[in-house]
């Protein structure tokens, strides 16, 4: 694998958690951290200098210098695809990270600038799409495509041959069915079971639990059937 030499855009938990992973887990350098001008107040951060964004490609510039946007899900991921939009205008190109410690096949497709971690189980078929964070634990079904723009946090199951459009979002332990189309910009909560296709822009919440009418010590005495 070929070192790549990286420029982090952020100082937030985000971007300390690249600069760990790209440490730990590849042969790529860090060499520095770029905010937006008006953002810098410090020199350095996790003993790198910082530089303005503006100004980036004329100590770093983009021949031989890749970008990494490790930004969170906030306008439904519009400010990391903002961000991302701006560094390919100053014609640069995005490094993802996959964690070693995920589980993939060979013919994984991943874009640009997509933050994959720990312990996601991606199956033979897949297309993950520019821009894109996977969380740890995720499990993502078989010939499944994945939009650009798309945040899935943890212990989400997306099964087999879904289609992911841009600017999604995923809760924690969300769930979705084979063959589903969850349009663009479409919010899904924590917890959340989706059935069926999502209209653009929706916005889904999960089922509450009901209390049973029974003692849990009562559980082993009586039969699945009457508490499924």
């Amino acid at each position: 694998m070929k070192k790549e030499k990286i420029v982090i855009f952020g100082t937030g938990h985000l971007a300390s958690l690249a600069h760990f992973y790209f440490r730990h887990d590849t042969c790529h350098e860090v060499v520095a951290f770029t905010l937006d001008k008006g953002w810098i107040n410090e020199k350095t951060f996790e003993g790198k200098i910082i530089v303005p964004f503006e100004e980036v490609e004329k100590s770093y510039p983009p021949s031989n210098y890749k970008l990494f946007a490790p930004l969170s899900f906030k306008k439904m991921n519009n400010n990391r695809m903002k961000k991302f939009l701006e560094g390919k205008e100053k014609g640069y190109s995005f490094i993802s990270y996959v964690s070693s410690k995920s589980t993939t096949w060979p013919d994984l497709n991943v874009g640009e600038n997509c933050f994959i971690f720990e312990d996601n189980t991606i199956q033979p078929f897949v297309k993950i799409g520019d821009n894109c964070v996977l969380w740890s634990g995720n499990h993502i079904g078989h010939h499944t495509i994945i939009g650009d723009h798309v945040f899935i946090t943890s212990q989400v199951v997306i099964s087999g041959c879904c289609n992911i459009k841009n600017n999604t979002f995923f809760g924690v332990n969300s769930t979705v069915r084979d063959e589903t189309i969850v349009n663009e910009y479409t919010l899904v909560g924590m917890g959340a079971l989706i059935t069926k296709d999502t209209e653009p822009y929706s916005v889904w919440f999960g089922s509450k639990s009901q209390k049973k009418d029974i003692s849990s010590i009562e559980i082993d005495s009586i039969s699945h059937k009457s508490i499924g």
